[in-house]
């Protein structure tokens, strides 16, 4: 893949268009995704909430942007249960109560992508390990948000993540990172979960990246499941999280792009 630092290849006009279809499109998914929390429900499948996503990104305007890869993704958002840390491709498994599941998603909204991801115990319950983990785990993404803004480096994102992920205890997943996103779904700057303050890339305004923090209850190693040729399991079985956000960065901070109304 090509990975380039986009803003620098845009005019003002175009980096305006480029921020307000990012917003326009970020939005269509935050909510989507507050809207998706409220309907997931034991029993249902993978496959299931993969169609009734699929029929709500185009009903709300969007495109499905995983039908848009290079290599063919078997579905409209990747959904991540219990074992399974992220890429989840959906399955006629019937979800149970107390089940984790992480749900990522990316939709495609006027030549732009938006990107984000969040993880939820099924039916509220469950162990509540898994539920310090993902407290935590969210808690890792907005410290990273805190930090940027233009002059900032990603050093200084991953150092704030991997400070709260360690200090909960928690597994720290480094060969699964966030990345810049716009015309395409994966750009430059690589955004890791962890690194030190100072360095690395310097954020400028139009910078448009998105943060999310992986974790574990256990050892962080992990593995490509074989039969799907998608979905990335714990090596040891351990329960693994994911959240993102889209943000923009600004002069004086930033914008996150794919919060809710």
């Amino acid at each position: 893949m090509n990975k380039k630092i986009e803003h620098k290849c845009l005019n003002n006009e175009d980096l305006a268009q480029k921020i307000a279809a990012m917003r326009t499109g970020g939005k269509i998914l935050g909510n989507l995704l507050r809207d998706l929390k409220e309907y997931v429900q034991p029993g249902m499948t993978g496959k299931e909430i993969d169609a009734w996503v699929r029929a709500e990104i185009v009903k709300r305007g969007a495109k499905v942007a995983y039908d848009y890869l290079e290599e063919s993704f078997p579905g409209a958002i990747c959904i991540s249960v219990n074992d399974e840390l992220v890429h989840g491709a959906p399955t006629d498994e019937p979800l149970e109560e107390g089940d984790k599941v992480s749900f990522d998603l990316d939709i495609l909204y006027d030549g732009y992508y938006t990107d984000s991801a969040f993880t939820m115990l099924v039916g509220g319950t469950g162990s509540p390990a898994v539920k310090q983990m993902i407290k935590t785990t969210e808690r890792s993404l907005w410290e990273g948000i805190d930090v940027v803004r233009a002059g900032a480096k990603i050093g200084d994102i991953g150092y704030a993540v991997e400070k709260v992920l360690r200090q909960g205890k928690l597994g720290v997943i480094e060969n699964y990172i966030g990345h810049g996103i716009g015309k395409e779904m994966h750009m430059k700057p690589d955004v890791p979960n962890y690194g030190a303050r100072g360095h690395g890339y310097t954020l400028k305004a139009g910078d448009t990246i998105c943060i999310e923090p992986m974790s574990c209850l256990g050892k962080p190693a992990n593995y490509v499941d074989r039969d799907s040729n998608w979905t990335v399991k714990m090596k040891d079985g351990s329960i693994g999280c994911h959240c993102e956000h889209t943000i923009l960065v600004t002069e004086d901070g930033c914008e996150v792009l794919t919060l809710p109304d």
